[in-house]
């Protein structure tokens, strides 16, 4: 299996450019000695750049991490490994998550299998891009405010946001630490389960899992979802910017779960529209916060400049580190966020969005108290061209519009493939759930899936 997989990379992985770590003769000789009389069976995953793995590359598509091979595996890796995984090799990602199209890594962009001149998606566009172009059965991302689902979506795979707590963020190099959650990105909801009864549960090593008991989400997966009532908030479907084809799919999904026996509603979350800013406002600050250890002290790249001597040498080799290890959105990120926590500015930016993301927590709150799980698009648009909205900051973080609103409440969210646009490519539909509740998304995504062939297609590379 790993060779094969092996041989299609060498084949299909110039063009789209997925892989940025990769040791086809080691993976071939752990390959070799794996027990196979475990439940993953030796099957090869691929792994985001800022998941750590021990003794191997990991960089967060970044030059200021060059080089940079931790010294132990994150929680997520341990467990996968213990289940008889292969960790195949490390996927291009958005430099430290900061990106929607997976165009800022240090390594140059991913391109989206459907289309190479289009972008995957981000920030883990290179997980997503690589299950789509079957390069590898399954990946691991991160999802800090769509970063798992809006690749999923445009690359047409099946994307999993866990709640927060839910997996471990131990290992995970972190972007916002109270947005940040790993999850799967698969071919299909029952892979996506399988990989949550493996990477699920509580670490006591991670500060923010939350220690409750995790269902085998395998199970109930029946295809029945008579009587589950569905909500579907006004604000997404008349978003500005929405494809019509984009809406006229999701519209035609609800339709498909009602034939199932599932009952859809109108519902209000009042506070959409305000996700973005608050979004860009609370993840900037928490950015600027872990970023600050990136200095060239211990560890990645450092940049020497003048002599021991001089006035200030230390100052002079943080600023040249930091100015040339990190790239223009790492640096946009980083100042925003900066400014927003810095005194003066604090209570009209920082603690302000602190208080809306409040007001779109209990959004949900009051939602769920009427349904059991909500549908939206994933992304406004299919895939976009690669280099449209590298120079348009604010048009880049419209492309997670649908996406953030989870993030900031914390609760799981689910992309599955739901169609095609014009251009024949994949649109994305989004089903968010209850805090724990993922085993509610996998059941009305797969009873989505056992009734459409949308998840079954794949692009054609060769």
């Amino acid at each position: 299996i790993v060779a094969a997989y092996l041989k299609r990379i060498d084949t299909i992985d110039k063009k789209v450019r997925s892989f940025v770590h990769l040791e086809p003769e080691l993976l071939l000789k752990k390959a070799q000695k794996i027990n196979t009389n475990t439940p993953l069976l030796g099957l090869p995953i691929a792994i985001k750049d800022n998941i750590c793995v021990k003794g191997a590359f990991t960089t967060c598509g970044s030059k200021i991490l060059k080089n940079f091979k931790p010294f132990y595996n994150a929680t997520v890796i341990d467990k996968l490994e213990q289940e008889g995984a292969l960790i195949m090799g490390k996927v291009n990602m958005d430099e430290f998550a900061f990106g929607s199209s997976c165009e800022t890594s240090c390594y140059g962009p991913t391109h989206n299998p459907w289309d190479l001149n289009r972008a995957p998606g981000g920030s883990s566009g290179g997980s997503a891009a690589c299950v789509s172009a079957r390069l590898a059965p399954w990946a691991l991302g991160s999802d800090t405010g769509g970063s798992i689902r809006q690749p999923a979506s445009l690359c047409g795979v099946t994307g999993l946001k866990p709640t927060y707590g839910r997996v471990s963020r131990y290992g995970l190099i972190a972007f916002a630490s109270s947005l940040d959650q790993i999850g799967p990105l698969t071919q299909d909801v029952k892979d996506s389960a399988l990989l949550m009864n493996i990477i699920s549960g509580y670490d006591q090593k991670d500060s923010t899992s939350v220690n409750t008991d995790v269902p085998d989400y395998l199970k109930n997966l029946s295809g029945k979802i008579s009587g589950l009532k569905i909500g579907v908030p006004k604000e997404y479907l008349n978003t500005k910017g929405i494809d019509e084809d984009v809406k006229k799919r999701i519209l035609e999904s609800i339709k498909l779960l009602e034939k199932l026996g599932a009952a859809s509603q109108e519902i209000s979350l009042p506070h959409t529209e305000y996700a973005v800013a608050t979004y860009y406002i609370v993840a900037p600050s928490e950015a600027s916060s872990n970023l600050a250890r990136f200095d060239g002290v211990q560890y990645g790249l450092r940049v020497n400049q003048g002599k021991a001597t001089d006035p200030s040498p230390l100052i002079d080799m943080y600023m040249k580190t930091r100015g040339e290890g990190f790239g223009l959105e790492a640096k946009r990120r980083i100042i925003l966020g900066t400014y927003a926590l810095s005194s003066g500015y604090y209570d009209a930016y920082y603690l302000k969005a602190l208080k809306v993301r409040t007001k779109i927590l209990e959004d949900f709150n009051n939602a769920f108290k009427k349904v059991d799980a909500i549908i939206t698009p994933t992304s406004p648009t299919g895939a976009f061209k690669l280099g449209e909205r590298l120079d348009e900051p604010l048009a880049m973080y419209a492309s997670d519009i649908f996406t953030i609103s989870a993030n900031l409440a914390g609760i799981p969210a689910l992309s599955v493939p739901c169609g095609f646009t014009k251009a024949h490519l994949p649109i994305g539909l989004q089903i968010l759930g209850k805090p724990f509740d993922e085993q509610m998304l996998f059941k009305i995504a797969n009873a989505y899936q056992e009734n459409s062939d949308w998840h079954k297609q794949k692009p054609n590379l060769l």
